[in-house]
């Protein structure tokens, strides 16, 4: 299921919608650009486009030759353009007026957990078990790779700031990274330690 809540003045959060479009469990939500749309990827293979204040599902996207499910997915930030991510480690990225399956990325290994675009839309960071690659979305290449953990260490989550200026990688730890340019330099300058068992 996927529920929307909504807050109020006195901080509570009454739940406003249930929704039960899928058939399996929903890993990812993305909100559209406008705030009115939203979109859901599940392991069903499916991805749901939704109007946001009514809950409706506009349309539900499944991709006959796409067997795998989706363990991520991100708006890009004109909101014409869906990326997401699958168990099988592929990255689809989407026309979302047609609906249509515009390019796909390979070379991870295992399910793409997380993946970022960019603010200024030329690039995508994309996460799986392997570690993280940025994508030139003009180009369609991969030009960049970081490996950070060990084999056994999947990389959980990846996120571009609003600036640009820096990106945040997690796995058995968190790095940022700082942006000098984006072909050439990519400094860490942040680590922050594995805090689990200290509270």
């Amino acid at each position: 299921t996927v529920r929307i809540w909504q807050g109020s003045e006195d901080g509570k959060y009454d739940c406003r919608h249930i929704l039960k479009d899928h058939t399996a469990e929903v890993q990812a939500v993305t909100v559209h650009a406008t705030n009115n749309y939203f979109v859901t990827a599940s392991l069903d293979t499916t991805w749901c486009f939704y109007d946001l204040s009514s809950g409706l599902c506009l349309t539900q996207v499944e991709d006959p030759s796409n067997s795998m499910g989706y363990t991520s997915a991100a708006f890009h930030p004109d909101g014409l353009i869906l990326g997401t991510g699958t168990t099988g480690a592929t990255v689809r990225i989407w026309d979302v007026k047609s609906r249509g399956n515009v390019a796909n990325f390979d070379g991870h290994t295992g399910a793409v957990t997380a993946i970022s675009f960019s603010e200024n839309g030329y690039f995508l960071a994309t996460a799986a078990h392997d570690g993280v690659k940025l994508w030139d979305l003009r180009k369609l290449k991969n030009f960049r790779s970081f490996e950070l953990y060990d084999q056994d260490t999947p990389t959980n989550s990846v996120d571009f700031d609003h600036s640009g200026s820096y990106l945040a990688i997690a796995g058995s730890d968190i790095r940022v990274y700082q942006v000098g340019s984006v072909k050439a330099e990519w400094n860490c300058i942040k680590t922050l330690p594995d805090l689990s068992g200290t509270g």
